[in-house]
């Protein structure tokens, strides 16, 4: 009689860790493959069209580093949450409410010096992701409510308040009817460098201080072994609810601080689609990397060439949006379950039955 049995892996070789991951990338490309020759492309042409779409040129490459920027700003947030298991997937709702706060700063003080404009619109947009994540964390630490449930509810809460605001009490007088908040004074949009706003310097400094955060500070461990057992912290001495709510108040911010860079320098004013799902995707990023801050800048990077790249097909190839789409979650999907043959061991085992006669 056969059976499969799965056991938790206690320690992996890293050669074996890479070699695995290598595979799940090779094969991902294979069966992307094989569903893209099904639908009558040519998968080579199709590939190499993705790469050349993210990287082939400077305005492509600058496309790519503008999607990349809010992807790593915002898993370092998650990443503050899931260091501790506290689920939060809440990042739309943050960066919403971030981008809201900022925006309420540009409509109302536009002539005030770039420098100070840009520090007041960042420090409100963390704050208001700050406080928006702190929602689900108070009645956790306190009630013990299910996290998943309450951040997912305020995702939409948030983006519904700022639509109302978008066809209601913000709405420009001057858009002859059409539903569009004021636009911002050039003192309150970012900088640019290199062609790319200045977003992508914050994230960099970001990488770094959240790796020392995480990894060289009091606080920091706290979150990890809060993250890691409950009890122990506890038996430590630590206040559970204090880490928990003082974590998702800086995951919250990190998202709301997204929220202010796309409102500042993609968007220039507010809409109800700022967010782009970034906060979802984010998850996956971060799910990526492991819980590390220096992964999210890579995994991240690669993230934003496979969107990039997949909104480049369907314009250069007339590919169908969908068609991108699959080829998307198919890499993902083989990238993700390679992380389960990371972390357990499948045996399969054969039993010889003897029956007496």
């Amino acid at each position: 009689m056969n059976f499969l049995k799965i056991t938790k892996r206690d320690d992996l070789p890293p050669k074996k860790a890479t070699a695995i991951r290598i595979l799940s990338i090779l094969l991902s490309l294979v069966f992307a493959g094989l569903v893209i020759a099904a639908l009558g492309y040519n998968p080579i042409t199709v590939f190499a069209s993705m790469v050349k779409g993210a990287l082939g040129s400077k305005i492509r490459l600058q496309q790519t580093v503008l999607k990349a920027i809010p992807l790593v700003i915002t898993s370092l947030g998650i990443l503050m949450a899931f260091k501790m298991k506290f689920w939060n997937i809440g990042g739309e709702g943050q960066i919403m409410m971030g981008a809201l706060a900022a925006t309420y700063v540009a409509l109302k003080m536009p002539d005030l010096s770039r420098p100070v404009l840009l520090l007041i619109m960042a420090v409100a947009a963390m704050v208001a992701g700050g406080i928006w994540a702190f929602i689900p964390a108070y009645f956790k630490g306190k009630m013990g409510t299910n996290e998943t449930i309450f951040t997912l509810m305020l995702n939409y809460i948030a983006i519904k308040f700022v639509t109302y605001l978008q066809y209601g009490p913000w709405r420009d007088p001057s858009s002859q009817g059409f539903p569009k908040i004021p636009s911002f004074s050039t003192n309150a949009i970012l900088p640019s460098i290199g062609g790319v706003h200045i977003g992508w310097i914050i994230a960099l400094l970001l990488v770094a201080l959240v790796h020392i955060f995480i990894n060289h500070t009091k606080k920091g461990y706290e979150i990890t072994v809060v993250g890691e057992s409950v009890e122990t912290a506890r038996y430590a001495g630590m206040n559970i609810t204090s880490i928990i709510i003082t974590a998702m108040f800086l995951s919250g911010g990190l998202c709301g601080l997204t929220g202010m860079i796309q409102a500042s320098a993609i968007e220039k004013t507010l809409t109800s689609s700022l967010s782009a799902n970034y906060g979802f995707t984010a998850i996956t990023t971060t799910w990526l990397s492991r819980l590390n801050s220096i992964a999210i800048l890579f995994v991240c990077c690669a993230f934003a060439v496979l969107l990039q790249g997949g909104a480049y097909i369907q314009i250069s190839m007339q590919i169908p949006a969908s068609v991108a789409d699959m080829i998307q979650a198919i890499l993902l999907f083989f990238v993700l379950g390679s992380e389960f043959f990371l972390q357990y061991k499948v045996n399969f085992h054969t039993h010889a039955k003897k029956e007496a006669n």
